[in-house]
């Protein structure tokens, strides 16, 4: 982002009480954002029940219409903080993110909840990116690890935490509080912000890629949709993928694709920059962080349904279930990140794997009389591995990618991942319901479903992941120790770490 420019102060006058209020001010949007995408997750079930639903594809777009909101908005961070101030848009962005909450907290239909929700990933996707070119600019060059490390803190807290605060709004108050606390959060944080944060100048900017930013939020949220209602009907067993809804979804959804890949190349700026992908290090790299956002994303969509509807578990206890795997992940990301300066992103990727492959077994395996401890070992190592070589890869990332695009990775990563949690939502969905589905088919008719049919499915649906991590592993053998040009930095990978 060219508005980060080094600090007017010097090293010598740098003071960490002089930073205090603007970061506060940029903890308080971060910790937001980050909360509402993993705190909606064990709602789901109270939703459903809230609206009157039987289908999981239609609540799933409380989920996935946020991810492909933030995918849509995120590689616009750097030109609109260019064109109209990062200061302005910050502030707007929070705003818009807390009118969001707001509106979604007023919702009386699953519809009007949904259009929110993609109001607050609209207002939320930029927050991030900005905020991270603040501390590089509130910091001097020798002190901006030291700040992100502190940035570190909330960025790790709030997925964890999220589930856990969402749990005890919903069980012991109301789903709408998942949204409601977001109100007086987002106003202080406006109004530290108008008061500490400083003015970047603005920057001369190229013209803006509209056709690019048409054609990728279209041909995501139609492949997304063309998925989540395929499968097969819950009612009438019948497969539903040569359904029209299906067929147009998916059809629009490719077309749109290939025409946005086009557009992509031709552009002299384009909003993703697709050229990356000429690095075949680069390519393997990325492929296997979408298998493990994949693997992530999903489980930590289905299992709180599992423990909901299949074991009973209230939202708060579910929140608390889940909170080994944000633990495990926030002490593995610093052990190893210390290990890939020595060994390089392969040997952390393909052991993080190899751990990610052993969760998604044993959760595949459980059976209905499984202690609840069955589930917290393998969601624990699901942590554990992700965090080994979340930082490494990233980093590998940064160094594979051509120098003169290495600005714009941040950018294709980051919208990458968030469209990557919504297919993993629509696909893992799709697969759970047609198992679900087939396995009611062959009870009596009127059968109620037992914890055996529900951890059938769930299980089946588990032992999927459990190839997509074999992949990965694969595709991590194949990656290779990226020659670092002289001058890439190593705080721009940490940076794409934090923001991703």
């Amino acid at each position: 982002m060219s508005s980060v420019s080094t600090p007017a102060s010097t090293e010598a006058e740098f003071s960490f009480k002089s930073i205090i209020a603007p970061l506060v001010a940029i903890i308080v949007g971060i910790f937001m954002v980050i909360l509402d995408g993993t705190a909606v997750n064990v709602a789901l079930e109270k939703l459903m029940v809230e609206f009157k639903l039987t289908d999981y594809s239609v609540v799933q777009w409380t989920v996935t219409g946020y991810a492909l909101a933030q995918a849509a908005v995120i590689p616009l961070a750097g030109w609109l903080s260019d064109k109209f101030g990062a200061k302005q848009i910050f502030l707007i962005s929070v705003a818009m993110f807390t009118v969001g909450s707001f509106l979604c907290a007023l919702s009386n239909s699953i519809e009007l909840l949904i259009t929110f929700r993609i109001i607050q990933g609209l207002g939320g996707g930029v927050v991030l990116p900005i905020a991270m070119a603040f501390i590089y600019r509130l910091s001097p060059p020798s002190k901006v690890g030291v700040v992100m490390g502190m940035m570190g803190i909330p960025i790790l807290l709030a997925p964890a935490l999220g589930p856990v605060i969402a749990g005890a709004f919903v069980e012991h108050a109301s789903w709408q509080w998942i949204f409601l606390v977001n109100i007086p959060i987002g106003i202080i944080g406006v109004v530290l912000g108008i008061r500490t944060l400083p003015n970047i100048k603005r920057q001369s900017v190229a013209a803006l890629d509209l056709l690019g930013m048409i054609l990728a939020p279209l041909a995501f949220a139609a492949l997304v949709y063309g998925v989540s209602v395929g499968g097969v009907d819950i009612v009438t067993g019948e497969s539903k993928w040569m359904n029209t809804n299906t067929l147009v979804g998916i059809g629009l959804g490719v077309v749109a694709l290939i025409l946005f890949v086009i557009t992509e190349f031709r552009a002299k700026n384009p909003l993703l920059e697709l050229r990356v992908f000429g690095s075949g290090n680069f390519t393997k790299g990325i492929i296997v962080q979408w298998v493990s956002q994949i693997a992530m994303f999903g489980t930590m969509f289905l299992v709180p349904l599992y423990l909901q509807r299949a074991l009973q578990y209230s939202p708060l206890e579910t929140g608390l279930i889940m909170l080994p795997q944000a633990i495990a992940s926030g002490v593995f990301m610093p052990i190893g990140g210390k290990l890939s300066d020595r060994f390089g992103a392969r040997p952390l990727v393909v052991a993080g794997m190899a751990i990610t492959m052993m969760s998604a077994l044993m959760l595949s395996r459980l059976s209905a009389g499984d202690e609840i401890i069955m589930v917290m070992i393998p969601l624990a190592m699901l942590g554990a591995g992700m965090g080994l070589f979340m930082m490494p890869l990233n980093n590998h990332l940064i160094q594979s990618s051509p120098q003169n695009l290495v600005g714009r990775v941040t950018s294709l990563t980051n919208a990458a991942q968030q469209v990557m949690m919504a297919f993993a939502v629509a696909v893992l969905m799709t697969i759970y319901s047609t198992r679900f589905s087939n396995i009611m088919a062959d009870q009596p008719q009127g059968t109620k479903p037992s914890l055996s049919n529900y951890t059938d499915a769930f299980g089946y649906t588990f032992f999927i992941l459990v190839f997509v991590a074999i992949l990965g592993g694969v595709l991590g053998l194949m990656l290779k120790k990226p020659k670092v040009a002289e001058g890439t930095e190593k705080g721009q990978a940490d940076l794409h770490m934090m923001v991703g």
